[in-house]
């Protein structure tokens, strides 16, 4: 399954029935190109895994947000899981229902939870005592009632990579599943609110699932506590976090995923929300780049290509694997190269001591599985343009993100004359 809409053609590079070149001939590299078909594909896969038990998918828009994705997702039958007001205005944008958004993050500013109580989204993920108090207070300033999950932090290790394992008590996320009890009291006090649910996420690339059964079964745990009280739970948000293979490690499909949780899914008596984001994106995506110089230092080889950590920082930050595969496909010799970028970092690198075909200045090369986390989370730095994102629909691409101009990147900025000296 992996990457199953990239296929070689008359030993070159596809997306679907796209060239790659074709593509780089017309809006330049690097760019991110995307295949709709595997998205869809992935999202109907999510559903028939899990059809047999009361749900809904709100896509996490932030593994890929730009507004095509997002309306795509939509469009399919997906709510949307937002994580700022920034995403929040995304969605919209993309002409999705404020009754379809959840709005989750574990720090909401006044101003992000005004945003979220004036277009009256379904539900605030709630992550904090004094959160509570903040939305139950600006809640009554606009006179209404917030619609609640409260995050729970089940304190389950996902064993996934340091910086994305979100449910160990150290994380900053949720309260404690020690405190959940108190957290819900507090809430059923708190006139401008309404509790509509329970929610979890331990952490994202996860390709262990009895880290999720774990989890499900404390929070099962918690729900029978809150009933025996009198607090009734519609909803178990079990968040998102399924892994994608981006190398050769074990990883379960979405079939075996739902086997493994459903019954446990079942006995919470909930209708139970899903967050899929890199499971939906990753492998529909890669960044499409030409090799700019070949150079060796003593022992060490050298593919410098025209793509940057600023364009796909996930190797730099967490040391991230990603395959990476010519767009011309040929017999020929194979070298030992770090594949890296231009930018001023010794940290700016796709892949090191990479097995790779021997190639030539000017070859593109593709970078797979970086439709989540890519493009979203790329900058200016070394005021470098962001780049172009493409969607492929068949033999169709349509350009859904343009490249940055280099005034796109001074955008906002204005010189103040008098901070300057004058010469006397």
């Amino acid at each position: 399954m992996r990457f199953e809409n990239f296929i070689y053609k008359d030993n070159l590079l596809h997306c679907e029935n796209a060239s790659l070149i074709s593509i780089a001939n017309e809006v330049g590299t690097p760019f991110y190109v995307y295949s709709k078909k595997t998205m869809i594909d992935r999202f109907k896969a999510f559903q028939k895994a899990f059809e047999d038990i009361p749900h809904r998918i709100h896509y996490a828009v932030k593994a890929s947000s730009n507004l095509n994705i997002i309306k795509l997702f939509y469009s399919l039958g997906a709510g949307l899981d937002v994580n700022s007001g920034g995403e929040l205005y995304r969605a919209l944008k993309a002409g999705a229902k404020p009754e379809n958004i959840l709005f989750t993050g574990v720090g909401k500013t006044e101003e992000e939870i005004l945003l979220g109580l004036q277009n009256d989204v379904f539900l605030f993920k709630i992550e904090s005592f004094q959160e509570l108090e903040l939305l139950n207070e600006l809640a009554r300033a606009v006179k209404k009632i917030a619609n609640i999950a409260i995050r729970i932090n089940p304190d389950v290790d996902p064993r996934t990579h340091p910086y994305i394992t979100t449910g160990l008590y150290e994380s900053k996320f949720g309260i404690a599943q020690e405190l959940a009890i108190d957290a819900f009291k507090f809430a059923r006090s708190l006139n401008n609110l309404r509790i509509l649910g329970i929610d979890m996420h331990i952490g994202s690339q996860i390709t262990n699932v009895s880290a999720f059964r774990e989890a499900i079964k404390i929070m099962n745990d918690l729900i029978l506590q809150l009933r025996k009280i009198g607090i009734e739970i519609e909803h178990f948000d079990v968040g998102g976090g399924l892994g994608v293979q981006y190398g050769e490690e074990p990883v379960p499909d979405v079939f075996d995923y739902a086997n493994a949780i459903k019954d446990d899914l079942k006995k919470s008596g909930c209708k139970i929300i899903f967050e899929p984001g890199r499971y939906l994106t990753a492998d529909a995506g890669a960044l499409i780049t030409k090799t700019l110089y070949l150079k060796s230092n003593r022992n060490k080889n050298f593919l410098v290509v025209d793509a940057a950590v600023n364009d796909l920082m996930r190797p730099a930050l967490y040391d991230a694997y990603h395959h990476i595969l010519p767009v011309l496909n040929e017999n020929r010799n194979r070298v030992i190269y770090d594949i890296v970028g231009p930018a001023c970092e010794t940290g700016d690198f796709f892949a090191k001591e990479r097995n790779f075909v021997e190639t030539k200045s000017g070859e593109l090369i593709a970078i797979m599985s970086a439709g989540a986390y890519g493009f979203c989370m790329s900058s200016n730095y070394n005021s470098r343009r962001r780049v172009p994102e493409i969607m492929v629909d068949g033999d169709k691409f349509f350009v859904i993100r343009e490249r940055e101009s280099f005034d796109d990147l001074i955008k906002g900025e204005k010189l103040i004359n008098e901070l300057f000296f004058t010469e006397l």
